[in-house]
């Protein structure tokens, strides 16, 4: 199956228009890991002005996670939002979003989870980028993301009693895996990741819906009617299982929506769905 993004981006194009657009739209990019510039309108580019952004690296076992984080620049304490990113890993929308929610008034980081495999960015097609990327073990990313939350508790800026967490597609998909691991999560963003995903010797052993007992934090998922790889059927039972449980939480389905409908660097993005 392919996952992601590719069959509802190309929006009834074929593969050759699609690509054939990127080119004339001058976008700069490896294979199909767009990162800085809008296929579908406008580029969007929130300035950092009012804002503190820096580039760093946290320690996550023995090896530095690059991270890039943001918050307003005035004096105070801030909710922390840590932003998980897609598959093709910590690109120029990924910080784009760390940004506008920093402008919402969060401490907000992002970090890259291929780091150790050298990025996904430079990789020639969704195949490369998917090999690397199935190779990651959910336990890995939980243990980058617990490194991540506890470098934001020691923030100057960090109110470090409210921990959230957001993400896109395989992002969101950790989101729901995270809000099942980390105790200390005040509320979880999913957008449009796997409620089933494949599960792998070594790599997956549980997925969201397996882990349903063991949330704790309000979920809200967000997610497209549309999307040709998580089935709605997939997203009603999600929610009805967390209510079962005695959790909160509200799974919306956009009528019409396809995968990948926040993304406003791509085709797939519907602007009447999101703020």
């Amino acid at each position: 199956m392919i996952e992601d993004w590719l069959a509802n981006a190309y929006d009834g194009m074929s593969r050759r228009q699609f690509l054939a657009r990127m080119t004339a739209a001058g976008i700069g990019l490896a294979g199909f890991a767009i990162s800085s510039s809008s296929i579908a309108g406008e580029v969007i580019a929130t300035p950092s002005a009012g804002l503190n952004t820096a580039d760093g690296k946290v320690l996550s076992g023995d090896f530095p996670v690059p991270i890039y984080e943001a918050c307003p620049t005035g004096a105070g304490k801030y909710p922390i939002l840590v932003v998980i990113p897609e598959i093709f890993g910590m690109h120029e929308h990924i910080r784009d979003v760390t940004r506008r929610f920093a402008n919402e008034g969060f401490l907000s980081l992002t970090f890259e989870p291929y780091a150790r495999e050298g990025g996904v960015l430079h990789l020639p097609d969704i195949v490369a980028v998917r090999k690397v990327a199935d190779s990651v073990s959910d336990e890995r990313v939980m243990a980058d993301l617990d490194a991540i939350v506890s470098y934001a508790k020691r923030h100057r800026a960090a109110q470090a009693d409210r921990i959230g967490v957001t993400g896109f597609c395989r992002g969101g998909m950790y989101t729901l895996l995270y809000a099942a691991h980390n105790r200390d999560l005040r509320a979880a963003v999913a957008w449009y990741g796997q409620i089933k995903p494949e599960k792998k010797p070594g790599i997956r052993k549980v997925g969201p819906l397996d882990l349903v007992s063991q949330i704790n934090a309000p979920i809200l998922g967000l997610y497209g009617e549309a999307d040709l790889g998580i089935p709605a059927a997939d997203v009603k039972e999600m929610e009805t299982a967390l209510k079962a449980a005695g959790k909160t939480a509200e799974f919306i389905l956009y009528p019409g929506a396809p995968h990948a409908f926040f993304a406003d660097y791509r085709p797939s993005y519907r602007s009447g769905f999101v703020a």
